[in-house]
This record gives structure tokens, C-alpha cells and sequence, in this order.
């Protein structure tokens, strides 16, 4: 199987209550070529010993946390999952097998049927809130990889779909357009000409965007994040200047941009600090964090070397 491989610079980080380390394992078991990386215990966070999980589903890097339950997983942020029929040569049956998984105790949000735009489709809501858009892709298109974050602008972000889209490309590097649907008239209350459907690549990793007029009773949170891996200094004050729009959100490298939407910009020295380090490096490390902003890099290695 020809897997689309890339040098991740942005990773999905999802955030759960108790559960991250049981999620990681049901979707590692779902999905193919899957698998938990690192798990790390943090002590002493504000919500207590913090499981920080790393796995990979079907070529696609996540890392999860269990830190409390101060954010619930939404809709606005979900992952398409491309079954492209030129690289899985059972690719129906397969988006069949995965569909039936991740619908126990989960919520229909489109039934998996036959779409215009779609062989096969649909977007389900998982036992843990998560959601994910499954699709059977047209193998004719340029191929995109396996899973893909997707963003949905609605409430006072609908119709900002292109703008975001726009802005991003601007602020990352090794990023270029894809496709754009556009609504057409009478897909009311949709308003003609705003994002039906767009996909995009920052840093070498791809992007859906899409607004929806339709009454949502959800918007962008920090269930969802982007970590952005920085090498220096330099780039995480570029991201962390260029990005971050709201000032009382910002905290331990965590920020949120004028969307909404959550990113944490680190530095990529932060993995290696955590996943191969003694306890009381993770602990110095932890701590250091804890009282930042905006990350410093120096200051991190600092407290690493004790």
C-alpha cells in the first residue's frame, strides 16, 4: 500500500477527561497501520497527573491528554478520513468495517449513503465525542493522505472559511491552495459563493475548511488543538506573534488565533524532554512550562538540564 509519508510539523492534539489512553487504544485498534507511540504520566499539572498520550492512525501523528473535563470535542473540528479506492483495493468494504466501529455508542450526524458529491459518505460522532467524516474518494483527484483535519466555520466565524484559509497559508511555510467548492444559489440558508467545501496544506500537512449558515450550538474550542513543532527560538515567535489574537487564552504555549481556533506552538527539544527523560527532568520541565506563556526555549533546556 503506497502511503503519502510527510515530515509532520503540525500534529491534532486532543484533549479528554480521564480517557485519552483507552481512545488512543479503540482508534489504534480501528483503524490500519495504527499504533501508540509514548504515553507520559505528568504530575502536578492543574488538573492533577495528566496522562500525554502519542499514537499514529493510518500514517497520521496525534497526541491526547487526559487533563480534566473542561472541554468537550465539537463538530467544528473533525477528521475526514480519505478510503481511496486506487491505494485500498477493498476500500468500500473497508469504510464499511471502520463506519460500524466507530458508530458504537456514537451519534449519526450523516448517515453513510450516497452523496453528489459521493459514492459513499458520512460523519459520525464517536463514543467519546469525537467526530469523523468518512469518505469514499474519487481515485480520479489528486491524492490526498488518509486522515485530514477538518474545520467548520460556523455561528460568527461563517463565511471566514476563505479568509482562515487565506490567513494560514500566509502565516506557514510549504503551504499551497487545493481545491474550493463553492455554494451555489438556493442552498439557503448557505450563503452563494461562501466555502461549501476547500482543502489546503500547511507545513506539508492538509487541511479541509468549510463554512455552514446552518444553526450550530458549537464553535472552535480547545478539545481540539494544532501543535506546531518549532526548531528554534525564531519560528516560535513568528507563529506565536502571527497567531495568537486573544490574550487571556494564552498559556503554556497555548494560544488562540482571531477564529477561534486553538494552536501550541513548541519546540520540537520539547518531545525528546518528555518522552525520553527521568521522571525529575519531566517534572523540571512540567513545572518550567507551567509558568510560561509563550514558550522559551533556552529556558526549558535550562530547567531539562537542571
Amino acid at each position: 500500500m503506497a502511503k503519502i509519508t510527510q515530515n509532520i510539523n503540525i500534529v491534532p492534539h486532543l484533549w479528554y477527561d480521564k480517557e485519552a489512553k483507552e481512545a488512543a487504544e479503540f482508534y489504534a485498534s480501528i483503524f490500519p497501520d495504527s499504533r501508540m507511540t509514548n504515553v507520559t504520566t505528568l504530575h502536578g499539572t492543574p488538573s492533577g497527573d495528566a496522562d500525554l498520550v502519542s499514537f499514529e492512525l493510518w500514517g497520521q501523528k496525534f497526541m491526547a491528554i487526559s487533563a480534566g473535563p473542561y472541554f468537550k470535542f465539537n463538530p467544528s473540528v473533525s477528521f475526514m478520513v480519505n478510503f481511496d479506492p486506487s491505494r485500498e483495493k477493498d476500500a468500500s468494504e473497508m469504510i464499511n468495517e471502520v463506519w460500524n466501529k466507530l458508530s458504537i455508542d456514537g451519534i449519526v450526524l450523516m448517515p453513510l449513503d450516497k452523496y453528489p458529491f459521493s459514492e459513499k459518505y458520512g460523519w459520525i460522532q464517536d463514543k467519546y465525542g469525537l467526530s469523523w467524516q468518512l469518505i469514499l474518494t474519487n481515485p480520479e483527484g489528486e491524492e490526498r493522505p488518509t486522515i485530514i483535519s477538518s474545520l467548520l466555520f460556523v455561528g460568527d466565524q461563517c463565511g471566514k472559511a476563505e479568509e482562515a484559509m487565506n490567513f494560514y497559508l500566509s502565516v506557514f511555510k510549504n503551504s499551497k491552495q487545493g481545491h474550493i467548492a463553492r455554494y451555489p444559489q438556493g442552498m439557503e440558508p448557505d450563503k452563494e459563493g461562501t466555502i461549501m467545501f476547500s482543502d489546503f496544506m500547511l507545513e506539508n500537512q492538509w487541511f479541509t475548511a468549510m463554512d455552514s449558515a446552518h444553526d450550530h450550538k458549537f464553535s472552535f474550542n480547545e478539545a481540539i488543538s494544532f501543535m506546531v513543532y518549532c526548531d528554534t527560538q525564531e519560528e516560535i515567535d513568528h507563529y506565536w506573534d502571527k497567531l495568537s489574537a486573544v490574550p487571556e487564552a494564552e498559556q503554556c504555549g497555548w494560544l488562540k488565533d482571531k477564529y477561534g481556533l486553538s494552536w501550541q506552538i513548541v519546540p520540537k527539544a520539547m518531545d525528546e524532554m518528555i518522552s525520553k527523560s527521568t521522571p525529575e527532568q519531566i517534572d523540571r520541565v512540567n513545572k518550567a512550562t507551567l509558568k510560561m506563556k509563550k514558550l522559551d526555549l533556552a529556558e526549558l533546556e535550562k530547567a531539562y538540564k537542571g
